[in-house]
């Protein structure tokens, strides 16, 4: 637990740290008025839409480096690396592609003409960091491969720093700069995604420890086997990642459905699950370089405690969120809303209710994402992605659509779908580890 905890704890301030940034662009631009506020929100959403695939691809790179590493086998780290960088290269050209022609998918879901507009000018700035991006996702998942995740959360919480300095300078038009307004948001962000990668590739580069890794010396050289084997193992991550984003996206949807007040009380209970969902998707990452690493020691016991401590970890201290939410929901709702305020009522009602559904939602969520960490340090992904489909689109959103539309039960059906979906990920996910881990090596 303690060398879990050790791994873990940089990587979730890292992503609390990435997190941040979202949440500060959407202070910062509401200042603006509440057009740029919609334009950013649907700008965003459709921006890491459209990347998580690739995102998932290149955290291949994690399972593959930690396997190495584990086996003290320098080779195949340093050729993961060279493809990983290749493929983010390659990833590129089909994300700017979709993002400049982004009119055309938001025309599709019926977004209107002034908000597809106020987007797409967010989207034509922010997509020239989608190369830094996803070669900071490839490199970030070696560094913590190796364990070395302290220096991609120095990085991270510097880019938080930097994100809010070129907002400001760009959104508001200080130093000398025009007022960008919006735009000037997507610029920011595809600065900090550059800076962040730029550091990161000195650092590689410059750590004397790295060198018999012999990143770059060979990056010009194709190598078409690690490609196809980093592809193969690093697609279906994709893939799940995105059939769970679909389910959230859904419910998003529905929500509309009901109603306004629904919509917002949603909002707030998702981000308040969100925010704890950092940690046990920081242990669920530490988790799978841990059972990784055991693997490529050839230690099956150390594989099957690495993945049990890590869903442990994560059951306990959902737990204590779960608590939180039962106890002192109009407390927590208080972050995002003003709970004395008579208008709001209705919302920090409804929102309270969902918190208590939340409660359950956080334990499984916790149990499902460690037990997906697990399996990638195996480099099983493709079964685990086809449990996935069952449980989020099988069981989850049609059970939540059934309770709220058919049977009438409305947001609270739909979160006990949620429930319901992350819950049958969850045991079907762990019992596919435990069976892996009785025959492995």
């Amino acid at each position: 637990m303690r060398a879990t905890l050790v791994l873990a704890l940089p990587i979730v301030v890292t992503q609390i740290a990435h997190i941040s940034m979202s949440f500060v662009d959407t202070v910062m631009v509401g200042r603006l008025g509440p057009e740029p506020l919609a334009g950013v929100a649907l700008g965003s959403t459709v921006f890491f839409n459209v990347l998580i695939f690739g995102m998932g691809v290149l955290m291949a790179v994690g399972p593959m480096v930690s396997h190495a590493f584990g086996a003290e086998d320098a080779d195949p780290i340093g050729r993961s690396v060279r493809q990983g960088l290749w493929l983010a290269a390659m990833l590129t050209i089909p994300g700017m592609l979709v993002l400049w022609n982004a009119d055309i998918l938001l025309g599709w879901l019926g977004q209107s003409a002034d908000n597809t507009a106020r987007a797409v000018s967010y989207l034509r700035a922010i997509m020239w960091g989608v190369f830094p991006f996803l070669g900071f996702v490839a490199l970030r998942s070696f560094m913590e491969a190796v364990s070395r995740p302290r220096t991609i959360t120095v990085i991270a919480l510097f880019g938080v720093v930097t994100n809010i300095f070129l907002n400001w300078v760009l959104m508001y038009g200080k130093l000398g700069f025009p007022a960008l307004g919006l735009v000037g948001t997507g610029w920011a962000s595809a600065g900090v995604f550059t800076v962040d990668f730029v550091i990161l590739l000195i650092v590689v580069w410059r750590e004397k420890a790295f060198a018999d890794y012999r990143i770059f010396s060979r990056l010009g050289r194709p190598d078409p086997a690690y490609f196809r084997e980093l592809f193969r193992i690093g697609w279906p991550i994709g893939a799940s990642m995105g059939v769970e984003m679909s389910l959230f996206m859904a419910t998003v949807m529905m929500m509309g459905w009901i109603s306004t007040t629904a919509l917002a009380a949603h909002q707030v209970a998702i981000q308040c699950a969100a925010f704890t969902f950092m940690v046990p998707l920081g242990i669920g990452m530490a988790t799978s370089v841990r059972v990784g690493q055991a693997v490529g020691r050839r230690n099956a016991e150390g594989a099957r405690r690495a993945g049990r401590t890590g869903v442990l970890l994560s059951v306990l201290f959902m737990s204590s969120a779960a608590v939180l939410f039962w106890t002192a929901p109009r407390l927590v709702v208080g972050l995002y809303l003003d709970v004395s305020n008579p208008e709001n009522e209705q919302v920090v009602s409804l929102a309270v209710t969902l918190l208590a559904v939340a409660a359950v939602f956080q334990v499984v969520d916790g149990i499902q994402v460690s037990a997906m960490g697990a399996l990638r340090g195996l480099k099983d992904t493709r079964v685990p992605m086809i449990l996935s489909v069952i449980a989020y689109w099988g069981v989850g959103l049609l059970s939540g659509y059934a309770l709220a539309f058919i049977f009438g039960f409305g947001e609270i059906g739909l979160w006990t779908g949620l429930v319901t979906g992350l819950g049958t990920a969850a045991v079907l996910l762990s019992l596919r580890f435990h069976k892996l881990t009785r025959r492995i090596i």
